[in-house]
């Protein structure tokens, strides 16, 4: 199960959600008393991106790459329904019923408070939080309902290696239905900047340092290093972020619960599909707890940095991913006590007893 350090959610962690609405203050209080700096800072670009945002987007991915072992997808033999489960769910199922959800809400239910323009551009960054399946806090929700640490390895491992195919054409395609139009070449240039090179160097950082100093080093004393870069990394950016939507917010603050009402909706409608499914061909609980977990929360790390690229950190498509944010850990903690309270639902055996 890893060291105790491991076994509950960390402090940052459980108050996520209260450190994004303190840098949303801080952010929309810097971008209206201090509109200089994010100004200032908006003159660092290339080819559209926000260099600021990109090193801090890199200091937040980088880390959470070196935890996964490829090596792990070996494994996958040991017990493929689960994966079935997670794929079927990501990548099938997930980003489609976001579109629709979103465009449900956006453009019938809340049509009187936003103009069909600004709905397309919430859309759109609803789009790319529902093809962007978590990688990272999975390992949290997995720990807290008693997941199995092998399966969650491998099936965040799986998933990586499919957001390198799937991510761009799922995301191409809905934002084309959707009626937004993005170059190509930008979209893939943004999964190549953040996801292929950080998880290339999270691979090399990971193999070099168990090479030299062994697994048990690497994981209890190596990885914490880096756990508060991070967090600093996490807050820095939504300050920006925030910063430059100031005066979006301002103007619209009730927009922020409007995003949130689809993407709340989403979160738990994806859970239950892929936690019913498993109890359907009668996984285990350790293994169904994370299967609905890794669908119903989002990689938002890569759904904000792609829609900065996209659209730009003022933009409304950047505003709805870092709604994600806000909405994630409170939506998610409620999903592991009802995963906790549902465990009779569920044969007891684990493959990690196998």
């Amino acid at each position: 199960m890893g060291d105790k350090k491991d076994l509950g959610i960390g402090f940052f962690q459980k108050y996520l959600s209260v450190w994004v609405a303190l840098c949303m203050g801080a952010g929309v209080l810097m971008g209206r008393f201090l509109p200089g700096i994010p100004a200032f800072l908006s003159r660092f670009e290339y080819a559209e991106i926000s260099i600021p945002i990109a090193v801090l987007i890199w200091v937040m991915i980088y880390p959470m790459m070196m935890k996964v072992d490829f090596q792990s997808v070996k494994n996958i033999r040991n017990n493929p329904k689960g994966l079935y489960v997670t794929w079927v769910t990501n990548w099938l199922i997930k980003p489609f019923t976001m579109y629709a959800i979103a465009s449900f809400f956006f453009f019938a239910v809340f049509k009187q408070f936003m103009e069909p323009e600004l709905a397309r551009k919430y859309l759109a960054g609803a789009i790319l939080l529902g093809a962007a399946p978590c990688t990272a806090m999975v390992f949290v929700w997995s720990t807290l309902t008693k997941g199995s640490p092998a399966y969650t390895v491998v099936q965040v491992a799986t998933n990586d290696l499919i957001i390198l195919a799937a991510f761009v054409p799922i995301v191409k395609f809905l934002l084309g239905v959707s009626n937004v139009s993005v170059p190509l070449d930008t979209l893939i240039l943004s999964v190549v900047l953040f996801v292929v090179i950080p998880l290339a160097g999270g691979i090399l950082t990971r193999v070099n340092m168990i090479k030299k100093r062994g697994i048990e080093y690497f994981e209890s004393e190596f990885l914490p290093k880096f756990d508060n870069a991070t967090t600093v990394g996490l807050l820095l950016m939504l300050v920006l972020i925030f910063a430059f939507q100031s005066e979006v917010i301002l103007k619209n603050p009730l927009h922020i619960v409007l995003i949130a009402v689809p993407l709340t909706i989403q979160t738990f409608l994806i859970f239950f599909i892929a936690y019913l499914a498993a109890k359907t061909v009668k996984l285990p609980h350790d293994i169904a707890a994370p299967a609905g977990m890794i669908g119903a929360s989002n990689f938002f790390e890569l759904a904000v940095a792609v829609a900065i690229a996209l659209f730009g950190p003022t933009s409304p498509a950047a505003l709805a991913t870092t709604v994600g944010v806000l909405t994630e850990v409170p939506t998610m903690l409620f999903l592991v006590s009802i995963a906790n309270k549902t465990k009779h639902w569920f044969p007891q055996n684990s493959i990690d007893k196998k």
